[in-house]
């Protein structure tokens, strides 16, 4: 009994420590600070399952490829050979967003892998006014332009312990509306640690670290996020064919009051994947859910995702995603 309950207070001391290094004082204001950030893009869920279980996925140590559009030091617990990852997804007002993630073991090294979030925004009518001294007045179609943006990213990973694991990711990141840019350099740094308590795993991640960048003249900073996240099997374990998986993720944007996201995973018979999550603290969000299924094949696994997040008075959007790693 002695010993359980000194597994379970290093558990949570491990929580409170990482809890007060990622949430800054400044966390417990509460004015909203919407629109006050650039690359926004890079906060919408990039993975089928993150969306299904309402974007908790920080502390997942089983995401493979997927690892490397959520938590990189996630990816260091995967099994040695290669791991690949997509998603698509038509999103709000007809944009399309795509990712790709292609993750291989370096034997004792590490992992590395790259990736790619890609958003099309689609084409757009370019008008002007007819009479520049009369804003209100007609205007003259010129025809159409397009808008796009993307983040380009290269990752590593190493478990420092059999328990604990560090990765850090480079990404650079542009943005175009027809025929001006904006471009920069960001971090993504994440460790994940898997508790002495039953299946217990905590996750830290910081999201889009950099400089501000220009855009026409003008500045902006980024959409830069610090997550804090636990998982937990609360029925089998992650090996499990029969499992039910519940995660938490608590969130400080720099654009936004603190949010609270939870959520949920059943696996059953090793093959068919249930989810479900919420995310508190956002004006239309809020309900999601999911489902996968996953089959074996020689020394190759495969999963098919599709994740639906409730956007209220917008609408809804369906993610897909296809898993495959090569294990050795």
């Amino acid at each position: 009994m002695m010993k359980w309950l000194m597994k379970l207070n290093g558990a949570f001391l491990i929580a409170a420590l990482l809890f007060s290094g990622l949430w800054p004082a400044s966390a417990q204001a509460q004015f909203r600070k919407a629109g006050t950030t650039g690359y926004v893009f890079l906060e919408i869920p990039a993975t089928a399952r993150s969306s299904g279980m309402g974007e908790t996925t920080v502390a997942l140590t089983d995401e493979a490829a997927a690892s490397l559009l959520t938590n990189p030091s996630l990816l260091a617990f995967s099994a040695r050979g290669f791991h690949l990852y997509a998603s698509s997804a038509n999103y709000l007002a007809d944009i399309q967003h795509q990712c790709a993630a292609f993750g291989f073991s370096l034997g004792t090294a590490g992992f590395l892998g790259i990736s790619l979030n890609y958003m099309d925004f689609g084409k757009m009518t370019h008008t002007v006014n007819a009479d520049p001294q009369n804003p209100g007045g007609s205007y003259l179609i010129l025809g159409n332009y397009t808008a796009d943006a993307y983040a380009l990213g290269l990752t590593f990973s190493r478990k420092l312990t059999q328990s604990f694991a560090f990765g850090i990711k480079g990404k650079y990141v542009r943005e175009r509306i027809d025929t001006y840019s904006s471009n920069n350099v960001l971090l993504d740094m994440g460790m994940v640690y898997q508790t002495r308590f039953r299946t217990f795993r905590l996750g830290g991640y910081i999201q889009n670290f950099g400089v501000d960048a220009r855009y026409i003249g003008d500045s902006f900073k980024m959409p830069m996020i610090f997550r804090l996240g636990c998982a937990m099997e609360v029925w089998g374990n992650p090996r499990s064919a029969d499992r039910l998986t519940l995660a938490v993720d608590a969130l400080h944007p720099s654009d936004y009051s603190e949010r609270l996201h939870v959520g949920a995973e059943w696996l059953l018979r090793g093959a068919l994947l249930l989810r479900a999550g919420y995310k508190f603290n956002y004006d239309e969000e809020g309900f999601t859910a999911g489902a996968g299924f996953r089959q074996k094949w020689k020394q190759y696994d495969f999963t098919l995702d599709v994740g639906y997040t409730d956007f209220g008075r917008l609408g809804s959007v369906l993610r897909f995603g296809l898993a495959i790693s090569a294990n050795k």
